[in-house]
Formats: C-alpha cells, sequence, structure tokens
C-alpha cells in the first residue's frame, strides 16, 4: 500500500485520483464546453426543431384521416390493430377495409422510407444525408393528396376515400422511416413510448433531472397540430393539409441547407 501521499498502482496521490487529459470536463481536450459541446448542442437543437415540425403536420394528417377518413389512423398502427379487432368483433366490412387499407399504405411508405435512410447515427451529422430524399418522397404523397383532397371537396367517399388514406398513410410511413436517419432516438408519429419515458421519468427517483424537454416538446407538437387540424377541419377543411406540406417543406429546406453548411 503506498504511503499516504505517494502514489499508488491505481494512479492516485493520496486520497486523490489522477484523471487524464482526456476525462477532463468539457471535451477530451480539456477545454469545458468546448467546439465540440457547443456542435453537439446546435445539433440536439436542429433534431428538436425539425422533429416538432414533422410532429405537428403529424396530428394535422391524423385529425383529418380520422374525420373523413373512415375513422382510422394514418401514423398510429397500433390504434388500427385495435380498430381492426373491433370490426371483426362487429362484423364491421367498412372499419375492417379502412383499417387494412391504413395499415398496408403505412407499411408501403415504411418501406421505402427505410430503403432510402438506413437506421442509426451519422457520425458527424445530426441526421442522414439521405433524410431529406426521403421527405422529398413523403412530400410527393401529400402533394397527390392534397390534389384528391381538394377535387372532393374535402369529403371523400367510397373509391376516392381509401386511395387518399392509403396515399396519406404512406406519407406518415414515409416520415416514420426518415424519422429513423436523425443522430438521436426521435419518432414524429408513435409517441406511446415517448410519453411513457417521460412518466417513467417523472416518478423514478433519480432521473427526473435527466429528463430531456425534447420528448415534452414533441408531446405538445403532437396535440398542437391535432388542434389546429380539429380548427381547420370545422372552418376550413378545405386547407387541412397545408399544415403537414407547410411543416414538410420548412424541414426539407432547413435540412438541406444544414447538409450545405461548411464542416
Amino acid at each position: 500500500m503506498a504511503p499516504r501521499g505517494g502514489l499508488d498502482a491505481a494512479g492516485a496521490v493520496g486520497n486523490y485520483r489522477i484523471v487524464p487529459a482526456t476525462e477532463t470536463p468539457g471535451g477530451r481536450d480539456g477545454r469545458a464546453g468546448g467546439a465540440d459541446g457547443q456542435d453537439d448542442q446546435r445539433d440536439a437543437t436542429a433534431i428538436t426543431v425539425l422533429a416538432v415540425l414533422l410532429t405537428i403536420g403529424t396530428g394535422a394528417t391524423d385529425v383529418a384521416s380520422f374525420t373523413r377518413l373512415g375513422d382510422v389512423f394514418t401514423s398510429v398502427m397500433t390504434g388500427n390493430l385495435v380498430l381492426l379487432g373491433l370490426a371483426i368483433g362487429e362484423l364491421s366490412g367498412a372499419l375492417a377495409t379502412h383499417a387494412v387499407i391504413a395499415f398496408a399504405g403505412y407499411m408501403t411508405g415504411v418501406a421505402i422510407g427505410a430503403r432510402l435512410v438506413p437506421a442509426g447515427e451519422t457520425p458527424g451529422a445530426p441526421w442522414h444525408r439521405a433524410m431529406p430524399v426521403a421527405l422529398l418522397v413523403e412530400f410527393v404523397l401529400l402533394a397527390g393528396f392534397t390534389v384528391g383532397w381538394e377535387l372532393t371537396g374535402a369529403a371523400p367517399g367510397g373509391a376516392a376515400q381509401l386511395v387518399l388514406l392509403a396515399v396519406l398513410a404512406a406519407a406518415m410511413g414515409t416520415q416514420s422511416a426518415a424519422a429513423r436517419g436523425f443522430g438521436a432516438r426521435v419518432s414524429t408519429t408513435y409517441l406511446t413510448g415517448t410519453l411513457t419515458g417521460v412518466v417513467a421519468a417523472w416518478v423514478t427517483p433519480g432521473r427526473r433531472e435527466r429528463l430531456q424537454s425534447r420528448e415534452m416538446l414533441l408531446l405538445l407538437a403532437l396535440a398542437a397540430g391535432a388542434a389546429a387540424g380539429g380548427a381547420v377541419i370545422v372552418n376550413a377543411p378545405a386547407g387541412l393539409p397545408a399544415i403537414p406540406l407547410t411543416a414538410l417543406v420548412l424541414v426539407i429546406g432547413a435540412a438541406l441547407l444544414w447538409n450545405r453548411r461548411p464542416g
């Protein structure tokens, strides 16, 4: 055992451990709050802003689908599975058809988005560089939905309703897959897990201080998008597609500009 004040095998002097430069607070070079920390904070802020915008669009699209496209969702597939089970129990062919169409459209969109944007982090970037490309595909789908929505007077029925439901669900599936390209675990569509994490953090001792504001913002964004969609669907239903389209255009533009910024 090393004498007091001497150097022991663990690299300690007396009661103090020698900390290598690579372990100093604020980064490996020892600069607290250095350039790396600032870049990380900037990236985190960019991810949050873009994810919030996409989530606002999600809330509005689910309002459109639930109120005008057959009482089903275009982003919450677990909810649609419940509705499918209800349809089977009630022998409701109409509800079953809508639930299946929404599910199939969503899966198609996920397949498209996943081919374009692989999951996982991109070193040195807040999101995968192909993410804007997948969002452009979503934009095309939303634009097609908007055309059909306007042609049907925002009240589609019959075959037109099923087609628009499939297209809108495919757009949400594409967005869900594209969001996997964020350099963080972020969902802009299915948020039950996000809500679970927020509540768990609040009730678990020692975890409250680690609760991120991003999760709360995403939940609020979903509610805000739904509220905006509800107000529009009541007063000016033809304008509802403008909510997700506007959010998506802002996100695509911001992501493309960010990708082109100098390193």
